[in-house]
């Protein structure tokens, strides 16, 4: 008996739908002509399909073709950009940073606060929540935000979508992602910071060529983000890559539930590189947090020659930690993501694929993660842009 089922006129027209506006959104404007030729739709149904996009408000006139061309042919359909807003947060220990998109994924507006000792956790949180109300405002969302992606340090409980303390992190952390949920009235989604670089690099980045792979992030603290076979992986409780907490022979001990100390945050974090670059005599700044760890990988790279050993041994740290993740998961490519990572570049890079080699079987790449500007909050803008769109047209 055939059980095949035709798919209902309804059904096609959604489908078809989403198939131009993924086309306007990948592609940018096109004529009804490009269209029919992409899509393989008959005139009358791109026709139709256009004019019921644009009584939603979603798809609209934007020029035309050519002044040699005239007429409805030659008309150019592009998406309503200002039909919807979406923002990405990125929390920080010592601040936020924050991008307004409009619906194609274009950059409206940012803001960066930065935490300065002796703000109170409340204060953070209404600074924050101002901030981001005022970045809607510049965006030219008159209608608010339709999302918000919030990228943080942590656990992120798949059950539950809460943040969950590893240990150590700031209160307002947890209170600022409450707070944008209850004051803005709209989604807030959250996801592990580390995790939204990864799909960055995914995109975007290093890993386009890629569907499976790891991004070991160097900054404050380390982590890794698991892309395998196109999907991320989260793990059961949400900690997959949760790195800093590997224990590793040779420190001063072994971390625990709740304290990396003693584990691979030992060897690659922060204020290990800060410390390792003044046992090489290289200038490093007194404090110890991500930008100073990224100042003393550029002075080694600008010392030349007398950088190089320090370079060597930061190697050798970063691929203990790469040499772990290539043994039980295989990714084939590791890029290096965070401060240190994208400081690094090719030289880093290089330098730590050559010490892998000799400490795993497996052939793995290594680069430096090359997403412009920040990479967490490109993949917060990518993954809340995914969420409207669904909303939206319908995507899966």
């Amino acid at each position: 008996m055939n059980t095949a089922r035709t798919a209902t006129p309804s059904t096609a027209r959604a489908i078809n739908d989403r198939l131009a506006l993924g086309l306007l959104l990948e592609r940018g404007s096109l004529t009804a002509t490009q269209l029919r030729t992409l899509t393989g739709l008959s005139r009358p149904t791109v026709a139709d399909l256009l004019e019921r996009l644009g009584h939603a408000g979603l798809v609209t006139v934007v020029g035309e073709a050519g002044e040699a061309r005239r007429g409805p042919n030659a008309r150019l359909y592009g998406l309503v950009a200002g039909r919807a807003h979406i923002a990405g947060v990125d929390v920080r220990t010592v601040g936020v940073g924050i991008a307004v998109a409009d619906l194609t994924g274009a950059t409206r507006a940012t803001a960066e606060l930065p935490v300065t000792p002796g703000t109170t956790p409340d204060g953070i949180v209404d600074d924050t929540v101002r901030a981001l109300t005022d970045a809607a405002r510049r965006a030219g969302a008159a209608q608010g935000l339709h999302a918000i992606m919030v990228g943080a340090p942590g656990l992120v409980d798949p059950a539950t979508g809460e943040l969950s303390d590893l240990g150590g992190l700031p209160r307002w952390h947890a209170d600022l992602v409450r707070a944008l949920r209850e004051r803005l009235g709209v989604p807030v989604l959250l996801e592990n910071e580390v995790n939204l670089a990864g799909i960055a690099e995914q995109r975007l980045g290093s890993a386009r060529d890629r569907d499976t792979f790891v991004l070991l992030w160097l900054g404050h603290g380390v982590g890794a983000a698991v892309v395998l076979d196109g999907k991320l992986r989260r793990g059961a409780s949400g900690g997959t890559g949760e790195i800093g907490f590997l224990p590793v022979p040779g420190t001063a001990g072994l971390p625990s539930a709740t304290v990396c100390d003693g584990g691979f945050h030992s060897l690659a974090a922060s204020a290990a590189v800060c410390a390792l670059a003044r046992v090489h005599g290289l200038p490093a700044p007194d404090a110890d947090d991500a930008p100073a760890a990224e100042a003393a990988v550029r002075a080694a790279l600008a010392a030349g020659p007398a950088g190089e050993p320090f370079l060597d041994a930061l190697a050798e740290r970063v691929a203990v930690g790469a040499a772990t993740l290539c043994v039980v998961l295989d990714p084939g490519c590791v890029v290096l993501g965070g401060e240190v990572g994208r400081a690094g570049g090719t030289d880093l890079a290089d330098r730590v694929a050559a010490r892998l080699a000799d400490l795993s079987p497996l052939r793995t790449l290594v680069r430096p993660g090359t997403v412009p500007g920040s990479a967490v909050l490109g993949g917060a803008v990518l993954t809340a842009l995914d969420a409207v769109h669904h909303d939206l047209f319908g995507t899966p």
